[in-house]
């Protein structure tokens, strides 16, 4: 036999939780919210998505094999209409699957169409941006072309007037150093 172990300390006593009785779901929902953050360090239990319900699947090997023969006894019925439903809901199962997986399949069509459509009009919209841009960029070469043409001929003007004036200026020097009579004659008078 063991030894006698040693009394346990008495355990720290917690409040009762008032009861409280939800009103409608969003008070339910909180209360549930509140519970869990009372301690955020324990796990909180996800439950698992549930498997669809799958009929089950036929025998690979029937063993009672109703014939066709008269004879068949009262409880035989029984048999045969279970081994029908059965048979019915798989059957209905695999419609409704086949439903399923043909509007999943329109489903998918139906996104691609709406994916390329609106790559359609993006594609459009960014082409008409571009272009916009373009128009933009042309017009602001254009415009800074002008000025510099505007200033070419105003620079290339005061060029040819300077020029000119330079021209002028050693014409004029020419005749200065072509007419250095004096303004009076010397020895006459």
């Amino acid at each position: 036999m063991a030894a006698p172990s040693a009394p346990r300390p008495p355990r720290p006593r917690k409040d009762p939780q008032p009861l409280v009785i939800p009103r409608n779901a969003a008070e339910e929902q909180r209360l549930r919210l509140e519970r869990l953050m009372r301690n955020p360090e324990k796990t909180v239990p996800i439950p698992e998505k549930l498997n669809e319900w799958a009929p089950r699947p036929p025998p690979e090997f029937v063993r009672d094999v109703m014939g066709s023969s008269a004879g068949a006894g009262s409880g035989e019925f029984h048999v045969y209409r279970h081994l029908r439903r059965r048979e019915y809901q798989r059957q209905d199962f695999m419609d409704a699957m086949a439903e399923k997986q043909r509007l999943d399949e329109e489903f998918q069509k139906k996104l691609e169409r709406n994916k390329m459509i609106a790559e359609e009009q993006t594609a459009k919209r960014r082409r008409k941006r571009q272009k916009l841009k373009e128009k933009k960029l042309q017009a602001k070469k254009n415009k800074l072309e002008q000025k510099k043409q505007e200033k070419e001929p105003a620079q290339s003007q005061e060029q040819a007037s300077s020029e000119e004036d330079e021209e002028d200026s050693k014409e004029e020097e020419e005749k200065e150093d072509d007419a250095e009579e004096p303004s009076f004659v010397m020895g006459r008078g």
